[in-house]
C-alpha cells in the first residue's frame, strides 16, 4: 500500500492580501508538507470572489474545491484527506464537503478533518494558544477578539468560547463577531461592566484580512476601534491572524491526523 498516491487538500476561505496569506495560509500548508511527507499537498479556496480578484490583479489562478479535486483525479490520487482551515462546521464547510463528496466514485477513500472548533478539547487547545500569544494582558485591561460570525447554527460556538475563555483564563477576555452574536453592541456592554483601563482588539480569524484591517482597526466611524474610543477607552489593535500562531496550525495538523486514523 505504500505506493498508493495520497493527498491532503487544504481548504481555506482565502485572502487577497498577499502578506497576510504568506503569514497564515502558506504557513499552514508548509506545516502540512513537513508533517506529512508521504502526502502531496493541494490548495483550494472557497471564496470565488477572492479567487477572481487575484486572477485579475496578479494573474495567479487559485483553484476552487472543484478545480482541486478534478486536478487530483487527473493526477491519479487514490486516498484523499480534506483538511479545512475553517473556524467552524458552518456553511462554507458544509458546501465544501458536498462538493468533494460529489467526486467520491473517483477515489478509493475520502476522509475529512474537522475545522478548528469542533469539540470542547478544541476550545481548550485554542485558549491555550491564545494565552501563549497574549501572556501579558494586565488584569485591569480587556482583550476583545473579533470573530467572523455566521447565520449557521454553529455560531453558538463563539458564545461558548467566550464563556470558556472566562472560565479557564480570566474575566477580561471577550469573544465577539463582526456579523453575528455576540455583536459589538453586546461587547461594549460587557466591557463597560469591567471598566478596563485599556482595550486590546485582536482578530479571531485565520487571516488578519479585510475584516481585521477595516472593520476592527480601520478609521471608519463604525470600526470596533472607533466605537471603543468613543466610549472613552484607549485602544490597542493587534493585527495578527490566528493562523500565525504555530499552536493553532498544530490543531489543524492534529485534526488531519485524526482523520487518517478513522
Amino acid at each position: 500500500m505504500s505506493d498508493r498516491k495520497k493527498a491532503i487538500l487544504v481548504v481555506s476561505f482565502g485572502t487577497s492580501i498577499n502578506e497576510a496569506r504568506e503569514k497564515t495560509i502558506d504557513k499552514i500548508e508548509d506545516d502540512f508538507r513537513q508533517a506529512f511527507p508521504d502526502y502531496t499537498i493541494y490548495r483550494a479556496w472557497t471564496s470565488k470572489m477572492i479567487i477572481r480578484k487575484i486572477l485579475k490583479r496578479d494573474g495567479i489562478r487559485i483553484m476552487t474545491v472543484t478545480d482541486a479535486v478534478e486536478q487530483m483525479i487527473a493526477d491519479g490520487i487514490q486516498e484523499l484527506i480534506v483538511q479545512p482551515t475553517h473556524i467552524l462546521n458552518g456553511i462554507e464547510n458544509d458546501i465544501m464537503i458536498s462538493e468533494v463528496n460529489s467526486f467520491a466514485e473517483h477515489f478509493d477513500s475520502i476522509r475529512f478533518g474537522n475545522p478548528l472548533l469542533s469539540s470542547t478539547n478544541d476550545n481548550l487547545a485554542v485558549i491555550a494558544a491564545i494565552k501563549n500569544e497574549y501572556p501579558d494582558i494586565p488584569d485591569n485591561e480587556a482583550l476583545v477578539f473579533m470573530g467572523h460570525g455566521t447565520v449557521h447554527f454553529t455560531n453558538t460556538v463563539y458564545a461558548a468560547l467566550d464563556f470558556t475563555l472566562k472560565d479557564y483564563w480570566h474575566s477580561n477576555i471577550f469573544m465577539g463577531t463582526v456579523e453575528a452574536y455576540p455583536s459589538i453592541d453586546t461587547l461594549v456592554k460587557l466591557v463597560k461592566a469591567l471598566s478596563p483601563a485599556r482595550v486590546h482588539l485582536a482578530p479571531f480569524m485565520i487571516v488578519a484580512g479585510d475584516h481585521a484591517i477595516n472593520d476592527m482597526a480601520g478609521d471608519e466611524e463604525d470600526s470596533w476601534k472607533n466605537i471603543f474610543q468613543r466610549e472613552g477607552y484607549e485602544v490597542v489593535c493587534h493585527l495578527k491572524g490566528i493562523g500565525e500562531y504555530p499552536s493553532i496550525r498544530n490543531i489543524f495538523i492534529n485534526h488531519a491526523r485524526e482523520a487518517m486514523e478513522t
